[in-house]
């Protein structure tokens, strides 16, 4: 991964040209031919990501359970880094288009901001598109946020130290719960947002999407295409600010931390959405991780600028819900 189809250079940082090939194999191999049906391209996806999610942080306890939402059962996963009571709680929602991965491809990147930062985790296990279609992954997510608020002390956390946050689309869709619980009336329910290289627009023209948007690149202009017919219903969705929060008014929202990819479809719009967060008032701390493109993070056990993001973001977040 070196160019894109306008000529872009990009030179990975240590790990992550290793971690992008691997990936790219596995797909390739385990690709059956002609165009296979949604429910394979997520069992492919899933199965080429068991390599990378191996390892790392051991939890004191891992429990699954369910929460009922308007839209209807959903499975979440609890990590426990320790046996401590009233743990601060980070609610995350893993990327993949709204499409595609699960509690399964992200449970390494979960374990890891659970020890680094001694929260406890809570991944949502939310209903996929093209199945489901906004706004049931939001509605469902938000559902999830409130049940820890009024649950979490039989759980052993504290519903008083709740934050969100996710990769790709799982960033949308966490400041997309981050501005529906404001106008729900729950502003102060959340005390951080935890922002990766996340999907905030669907503006094919920005100047990233044609410098990296190449199908040599681990995200192309043609799958955001796709992720968005997914997930939108209708062209009355294209303007809805909570499927596209860079049209939303950010007043009132948590702080945020955002880690920032160097070379990907999705820059321009993560540069833009920290000056606007900023001008409304926000605190924000963004990263651009150079030599990174999307899903970085995954690439932990082998790249060291992958362990710094975590590292910082865990760090963010560890000294914001302590306050």
């Amino acid at each position: 991964m070196s160019s894109n189809q306008q000529g872009a250079k990009f030179s990975p940082a240590p790990g992550l040209a290793e971690f992008y090939a691997g990936l790219a194999k596995a797909e390739s191999e385990l690709l059956p031919g002609g165009r296979p049906h949604i429910t394979e391209v997520r069992r492919i996806a899933e199965a080429a990501r068991k390599t990378w999610t191996k390892g790392g942080p051991v939890m004191h306890r891992v429990a699954d359970t369910t929460v009922e939402t308007p839209h209807g059962a959903v499975r979440v996963r609890i990590f426990y880094p320790d046996d401590a009571e009233r743990k601060p709680v980070l609610v995350y929602l893993h990327g993949g288009g709204w499409t595609i991965f699960s509690l399964e491809t992200h449970d390494r990147i979960m374990r890891e901001y659970a020890a680094r930062a001694n929260v406890a985790v809570v991944g949502v296990d939310y209903s996929l598109s093209p199945e489901a279609k906004f706004p049931v992954a939001l509605e469902q997510s938000v559902a999830v946020i409130r049940w820890l608020f009024e649950n979490g002390n039989s759980l052993g956390l504290d519903p008083t130290r709740l934050s969100v946050g996710g990769d790709s689309a799982g960033g949308n869709l966490s400041i997309a719960a981050g501005l529906m619980l404001r106008d729900q009336g729950f502003s102060s329910m959340l005390h951080a947002m935890v922002l990766n290289y996340s999907v905030f627009d669907r503006d094919f023209t920005r100047q990233s999407y044609q410098r990296f948007g190449g199908g040599d690149m681990i995200l192309n202009i043609d799958e955001m295409r796709g992720f968005w017919d997914n997930y939108l219903p209708d062209a009355k969705a294209r303007e809805n600010p909570y499927a596209v929060p860079i049209l939303a008014d950010l007043r009132g929202l948590p702080p945020c931390f955002m880690a920032i990819t160097e070379a990907d479809v999705l820059h321009d719009e993560n540069v833009e959405m920290t000056l606007r967060l900023q001008a409304a008032g926000v605190p924000v701390k963004s990263v651009v991780y150079d030599g990174t493109a999307h899903s970085f993070l995954e690439a932990v056990s082998i790249a060291e600028v992958s362990r710094k993001a975590l590292s910082d973001g865990s760090h963010w977040l560890s000294e914001i819900l302590r306050r």
